[in-house]
């Protein structure tokens, strides 16, 4: 028996190995894993920060909510005495039920814009109606009562006496107020609890007309769980009580009564305007970050490689790096700015006038005695069009390049 014979066919060459500059799913991960899981804490956390709140503060200042921050005690003691209360959470609705025999209270003044402010005004100053404004902040009670003006300064929320003539906080007597402190112009204006000579409750008349506007520094006397204290209760029936109705106006952000003509506002104009500030001053720091982090640190300070790498590899990874980027014309830059760097002092010309044509093309023709537009066309002319005549080019520079050295 004859053993089997094997025919060995062609040998096949190992595959080169590949070399790699894109990062790897895993290591993305790896590398973005500690934001990520910031970003998640810090979305739970806003949250459950968000749920606190509002399981704590549903209903602030609203007549229909029972709430320990809610106001339904106020309303349903006025509805004992015979004044009715109606909600309304529209500029619109709080302007056309102003009126002599209504009292208007607007919860939150501040969330008003400066058009809401002015129009609001406007409607309720002639009417000889009341109009009561809880907790207006210095950007707006300047505009809803002309010649009042907020103190920066809030005084802790403590029960404080009246220290006025006004027959309301007379027959109360000492009540939780504080808050924010104010100052007027007007002559006539009754001043009342004050807090280091600074009025936390004020009254002004109206120009003409029985009328008038009351302004709280703190909304406390109308809280359900600080109505049965000291004389809560009545100051806040007599304030609100001396007229038939009581219209309780809730600002929101969907109220799109001064957005314009048609009642439209972009995205922008639904956004409050602390938003819009504190947006702004994150864009300022993010860019401020930035410029930092971009910042020059000082001069490139070279350094010597760890381990010693062969000239073959380091040519043969640049290759590979502009073969993937399809750069060409950089690659066939580079090969002749090196081949007139190297030619240049072989024929008698200064290394920094090397990639002049006018110095470097006669120097050479008259070296070889050849033609010169064949010499500028193959180290000055336009990049090769494909890989096959960029390797033509390669060529025909080394054989230039070994036509000069030639003894």
């Amino acid at each position: 028996m004859t053993a089997p014979t094997t025919t060995a066919g062609p040998a096949v060459p190992p595959a080169p190995a590949t070399t790699s500059v894109s990062p790897t799913a895993r290591q993305v991960w790896t590398r973005s894993r500690g934001i990520a899981l910031a970003l998640v804490l810090l979305a739970v956390a806003g949250v459950v920060i968000a749920a606190i709140r509002s399981d704590a503060r549903h209903g602030t200042l609203d007549p229909r909510s029972a709430d320990p921050y809610g106001s339904h005690a106020v309303a349903a003691l006025l509805a004992d005495h015979g004044v009715s209360t109606r909600v309304v959470t529209t500029l619109g609705q709080a302007r056309s039920a102003a009126g002599p025999d209504t009292t208007l209270l607007v919860a939150v003044p501040d969330l008003l814009t400066k058009s809401q402010q002015a129009r609001l005004y406007t409607a309720t100053a002639d009417t000889g109606g009341r109009t009561v404004l809880v907790a207006p902040g210095s950007w707006s009670v300047e505009k809803l009562v002309p010649g009042v003006t907020a103190d920066p300064a809030i005084s802790p929320k403590v029960r404080l006496a009246p220290g006025c003539s006004l027959p309301e906080a007379l027959r109360a007597g000492p009540a939780d107020t504080g808050g924010l402190r104010y100052t007027s112009t007007r002559l006539d204006a009754d001043t009342c609890y004050p807090s280091q000579r600074l009025a936390t409750l004020l009254r002004i008349p109206a120009g003409a007309g029985s009328g008038d506007t009351i302004v709280l520094g703190a909304p406390d006397i109308l809280f359900n769980k600080r109505l049965a204290e000291q004389g809560n209760a009545s100051l806040a029936l007599q304030l609100l009580g001396s007229r038939s109705h009581l219209v309780w106006y809730l600002p929101s952000l969907s109220d799109t009564t001064a957005a314009g003509p048609r009642g439209q506002r972009g995205l922008l104009g639904l956004l409050p305007a602390g938003w819009r500030w504190g947006t702004l001053q994150l864009f300022v720091a993010a860019a401020l970050a930035a410029l930092w982090r971009a910042r020059r640190l000082g001069p490139l300070v070279p350094e010597k490689l760890p381990v010693a790498i062969r000239a073959s590899e380091t040519v043969e990874g640049r290759a590979r790096l502009y073969r993937k980027a399809d750069a060409r014309d950089r690659a066939a830059s580079v090969l002749r700015a090196a081949t007139r760097t190297r030619l240049a002092p072989l024929v008698g010309v200064p290394v920094a006038q090397a990639h002049t044509p006018e110095a470097l093309i006669p120097a050479l023709s008259a070296h070889l005695h050849g033609d010169g537009p064949a010499l500028h066309a193959l180290l000055f002319g336009p990049p090769p069009g494909d890989d096959t005549a960029l390797v033509v080019l390669t060529d025909r520079l080394d054989a230039l390049e070994r036509e000069v050295r030639r003894p």
